[in-house]
């Protein structure tokens, strides 16, 4: 089981701490609705340093990540961010992933912890271009600090104006003491605020003076179960649950991040299934009764044949409700259509909603 550098602080802090991705991580600090509204009210902390980072560099990089991740790296210019995936040769997603762009030939890959080995050697094995690939996930730490009191909380922290760092850009510069930190306008929760890259040798005095900064904000660390209620109340896939090897980004409804106007991997078959249409798509869902929805429990139409798995599901803190996500064939999907959830020995009514189910 591999640590983060925050982990001695996580267990001083009375973390429970589990098992995640080959990782030892903190869950939960006080609890999971009170940490999920701690960061959708006032501003919260996540190690995430589990995450991978891999440097793509050199006059070629640019080919090998148009090659390899579905969404168009060209139109990213130094500051900007880009979420993006891996399709594999099979029509499935080998992962998720953000993609920076640092410098002019200069490129960020920030990959799923569970699939840090299985990416580099996907991304490796298409390297066919001669670009420069550099894995540096053991050596760096990540922070999620969410929320909308964010920006004002740490501003104090840095010389750059936290309010001017659109979503999805980011800049390099001085925070909590350092240097050429990576200040990036992204994160997993849909409250705001910004992810913070850092060397481990870093991490834990910045960590300090970001607990110093947020106290008058009610500024609180966080665990990973309330990062996955978060998450779920935004509609944002998981890796493992809502989108794998298995699922195309087409029926995951990420076609806003898969463009034909290059080739990429099996490009062509994606191409083909987005003319002709999925048999089965994502879907979220509201219980229409009490309730809360598993991942892997099974949803059937009202005559009682089965159309689809659920991926995701929970009691939604903000919401008081049971909502989930899951593939069900294409002719449900619609908004509005009634489906049921089989929890344990009830099938509970649940109706098809648009996303996010959070509206802030």
């Amino acid at each position: 089981m591999k640590n983060t550098a925050l982990t001695s602080t996580h267990e001083a802090l009375g973390a429970k701490m589990v098992p995640f991705a080959g990782f030892n991580m903190p869950v939960q600090y006080e609890g999971v609705n009170a940490e999920h509204e701690t960061v959708r009210n006032a501003v919260g902390v996540f190690d995430v340093s589990h995450m991978g980072e891999f440097l793509i560099e050199g006059e070629h990089a640019l080919k090998l990540i148009q090659k390899v991740t579905s969404n168009d790296a060209e139109k990213l210019t130094i500051g900007k961010a880009q979420y993006s995936c891996l399709p594999n040769d099979n029509g499935g997603i080998v992962d998720d992933l953000i993609v920076y762009q640092l410098k002019e030939l200069t490129y960020l890959l920030v990959v799923n912890a569970s699939n840090i080995e299985k990416d580099w050697n996907w991304i490796q094995s298409k390297n066919d271009v001669g670009a420069t690939m550099r894995n540096l996930s053991d050596d760096y730490s990540l922070l999620a600090i969410q929320g909308p009191k964010a920006v004002e909380a740490m501003q104090s922290l840095t010389s750059h104006d936290l309010s001017t760092i659109p979503f999805y850009n980011f800049i390099v510069g001085d925070f909590a003491g350092i240097e050429h930190v990576i200040i990036s306008a992204t994160g997993y929760t849909g409250s705001g605020g910004f992810e913070i890259y850092c060397k481990n040798s870093e991490v834990k005095q910045i960590w300090d003076k970001v607990f110093e900064a947020g106290a008058s904000y009610g500024i609180k660390p966080i665990g990973l179960a309330a990062r996955d209620t978060l998450r779920l109340e935004m509609g944002y896939c998981l890796y493992g649950n809502d989108i794998d090897d298995t699922t195309s980004p087409i029926e995951a409804g990420l076609g806003w991040i898969t463009k034909f106007n290059k080739k990429f991997t099996n490009s062509e078959a994606l191409e083909a299934e987005k003319a002709n249409g999925p048999k089965r798509k994502l879907v979220a869902f509201e219980l229409d009764e009490r309730g809360v929805p598993r991942h892997g429990y099974d949803i059937f139409d009202n005559n009682g044949n089965k159309i689809g798995v659920v991926t995701s599901g929970t009691m939604a803190p903000s919401l008081n409700k049971g909502i989930g996500m899951g593939y069900v064939t294409t002719g449900f999907s619609k908004v509005g259509s009634k489906i049921n959830i089989q929890i344990r020995k009830n099938a509970i009514p649940a109706t098809i909603v648009k996303l996010p189910f959070y509206k802030g």
